[in-house]
């Protein structure tokens, strides 16, 4: 993963590359970071910089080595143990995949289009967009009663459009009677 930083930090051009992944559509994705991810990034830059000396582009973002990094010229092999450690800490459950559900769920939530989510989550097809989106009732329902206030919003615009039409026209005749 290679991180370009914007003038701003953090700003609106900051953004994550991917590297060699599993699958083809999902290598050299480019990923927008918000001042979040980066500030997260950066403590994890200012560790490393103290770990290993140097921060190189070619470097793996989480470096090979147990139970502490050694090398960062290799990738991690798991991300298990230190997701453990990680959800212990903070007392979550579940595993490090369902992060990854969340984040596709949440999105598709959040009203973000099916390009995008696609974008981030690296899914190739709306199958798998499927598969990963688990939005819930409640999401369902909102997104129904924004459409539903909507066109009672419209429906409110067309019935005043009418009463001034109304008004309007017998103005207009009285004025031709005289």
């Amino acid at each position: 993963m290679i991180l370009t930083e914007g003038a701003s930090g953090g700003g609106p051009d900051s953004f994550l590359t991917v590297g060699k992944s599993k699958t083809e559509a999902s290598t050299g994705r480019v990923i927008p970071l918000n001042k979040t991810a980066v500030a997260a990034l950066e403590v994890h830059a200012a560790w490393y910089v103290r770990r290993f000396g140097t921060c190189r582009p070619e470097w793996f973002v989480f470096a090979f080595g147990t139970p502490l990094p050694k090398d960062p010229t290799r990738p991690i092999t798991s991300f298990k143990t230190a997701w453990t450690k990680v959800r212990e800490k903070a007392g979550v459950k579940g595993r490090w995949h369902d992060n990854r559900h969340t984040l596709v769920t949440e999105l598709a939530e959040s009203g973000a289009g099916d390009e995008v989510i696609m974008g981030i989550a690296g899914h190739v097809s709306r199958a798998m967009l499927s598969r990963y989106s688990h939005v819930r009732m409640e999401a369902k329902r909102h997104a129904l009663d924004e459409i539903a206030a909507r066109q009672r919003a419209a429906d409110e615009k067309r019935e005043q459009e009418v009463e001034r039409q109304q008004h309007v026209e017998p103005v207009a005749q009285s004025v031709l009677v005289q």
